[in-house]
């Protein structure tokens, strides 16, 4: 049985062994509050009898799947907005827009339904157009940062290898900065799950797990509510998951950094 002594002492390494000992000594302790929990809350074989329910006669798959198209089509435009506005603002000529758009995040995606509603046609062209501008508020935001951070050495450092202007910004801007990117990506994509709930109760033309939660929600079926969130959760599991593969095999050289496990 691998040690737990080092895993209670501050930035201190553990092997893979006691980490996922942790991991499941955690999990058994959420699944008991879960059972003592008080009985408004639905127990895990009510979920389960829900979850079921909802398969076979709600069609959820086909909805997660609904979702799932809609949602990375959407992060798929927004990361490719996002990080060429990011990018741009090593123009100082492009810098004053950039930053009046990063300002977006405070606005009311309500509010601007109607907008939306006048420019694109069709309910799935609404919903993609208001979860891009929904995620690309904040990755806009946090990818800004990201550029403005780097240091002036590792600029300088390029120029001395005789690197021209252009070829500085991709090689210490666009691929020096790819990890830290990547892990903005991976948070403002767990953003873009809180929309999608609201995006699809606006535009419910082509269903989608939100649609499906929001009519779960109307009728207070709580236990039908947890099951739909279990899913949520799976499905940012499995995006995390995605989005961690791709970094560590974009930028094996990133892990490095890391001290802690």
């Amino acid at each position: 049985m691998p040690s737990l002594g080092p895993a209670l002492r501050p930035n201190r390494w553990i092997a893979p062994g006691a980490y996922w000992l942790l991991v499941a000594m955690w999990t058994v302790l959420v699944f008991m509050a879960w059972l003592l929990a008080p009985a408004y809350f639905p127990s895990p074989a009510r979920v389960l009898r829900a979850f079921n329910e909802l398969t076979a006669s709600q069609g959820l798959i086909g909805e997660l799947w609904t979702s799932l198209v809609l949602f990375g089509e959407s992060l798929l435009i927004a990361s490719i907005l996002s990080m060429g506005l990011a990018y741009a603002t090593v123009v100082p000529a492009v810098r004053p827009i950039v930053m009046a758009l990063t300002r977006a995040r405070f606005l009311s995606l309500v509010g601007l339904t109607f907008i939306f509603t006048m420019m694109l046609s069709g309910g799935h062209a609404l919903k993609v157009g208001l979860l891009v501008f929904g995620i690309s508020a904040f990755f806009l935001t946090s990818m800004v940062d990201v550029v403005a951070q780097v240091p002036t050495e590792k600029l300088d450092h390029a120029r001395t290898l005789r690197m021209g202007e252009w070829r500085t910004v991709w090689e210490v801007i666009v691929l020096g900065q790819m990890g830290t990117a990547l892990d903005v990506l991976r948070q403002n994509a767990a953003i873009g799950w809180m929309m999608l709930t609201m995006v699809e109760g606006i535009s419910r033309s082509e269903g989608g797990i939100g649609a499906l939660l929001m009519d779960q929600n109307k009728h207070f079926n709580l236990a039908a509510i947890f099951a739909v969130q279990g899913v949520f959760l799976v499905a940012g599991f499995a995006q995390d998951a995605v989005l961690a593969w791709l970094k560590a095999t974009l930028v094996p050289h990133a892990a490095l950094t890391t001290v802690r496990r």
